[in-house]
């Protein structure tokens, strides 16, 4: 498939997407969002690629949508635009390879979101994040949700998305936003050290771990017990699960099928 505002790459086990708008800071269009869920979808139906990397091309990560794309809209078309705008969100969480955000610059409203969706996140010391479309008299509702009102207490993150102020690496590491925070020039060998790690490890209990683990954040404490339990049995029975116990018992490298 051929993209204009991403690209896509493949080494070894590990798909990479560059966001690829720099001169507009990375902001989602119509165009952008569309090439961005394809290019997901893309490499997590390729059975060679075990972890996917989001980065970005130019200073900043992403400045968040468009804005320009609302002039003459109606309400049904608003709606049909911002669903495409979220859409990632979902597309990250169903998907069956773990994704890292790697971050430099500014990650801002929609692009603070595609941070807090991803699975992991490397940042930059130089990094920053914020929900700031209430300074143009917008609101982050679904990146406000993902990243800050799923991670602390609720008026921490009522405060971040009602004054849209920016928080810097180090804070957005403290609070669980970003895995890490390396120096600059470390960060795309930081994200590629981590996405090799986990295609180290079973293709087929990664899929099925991430899988259980989003499931559950859905359900009761007793149901998500209940849920993970019936997973864990389903996982015990494929090929990765013996060879992994085979290999562990007999001190060897375990030779994963992903089944």
């Amino acid at each position: 498939m051929e993209y204009q505002t991403v690209i896509v790459e493949r080494r070894n086990h590990i798909g990479l997407i560059t966001l690829n708008r720099p001169e507009q800071f990375n902001t989602f269009t119509s165009q952008f969002a569309a090439e961005l869920n394809n290019a997901l979808r893309e490499l997590d139906q390729d059975p060679q690629i075990r972890a996917v990397i989001i980065k970005a091309a130019g200073r900043h990560f992403c400045a968040g949508i468009d804005v320009s794309e609302l002039a003459g809209k109606s309400v049904p078309e608003i709606r049909s635009w911002v669903k495409a705008m979220d859409e990632h969100n979902t597309t990250i969480a169903n998907m069956n390879k773990p994704v890292i955000a790697a971050v430099q610059g500014a990650a801002v409203a929609n692009g603070v979101g595609l941070v807090g969706a991803c699975d992991l996140a490397i940042a930059s010391e130089k990094a920053s994040f914020g929900t700031t479309a209430i300074n143009v008299g917008l609101f982050c509702f679904a990146p406000g949700y993902q990243t800050f009102g799923a991670l602390g207490s609720r008026k921490r993150a009522l405060e971040r998305v009602l004054t849209g102020d920016i928080i810097r690496a180090d804070e957005a590491e403290k609070i669980g936003l970003v895995n890490r925070v390396v120096p600059p020039e470390k960060l795309e060998e930081a994200a590629m050290e981590l996405a090799e790690k986990l295609a180290s490890k079973s293709p087929i209990a990664l899929q099925m771990g991430k899988s259980a683990f989003y499931k559950a954040l859905s359900l009761g404490y007793e149901e998500a017990l209940a849920h993970h339990g019936e997973a864990f049995s389903l996982l015990c029975a494929t090929e990765d699960a013996k060879e992994g116990v085979d290999a562990f018992l007999n001190k060897r490298t375990p030779e994963w099928k992903g089944r």
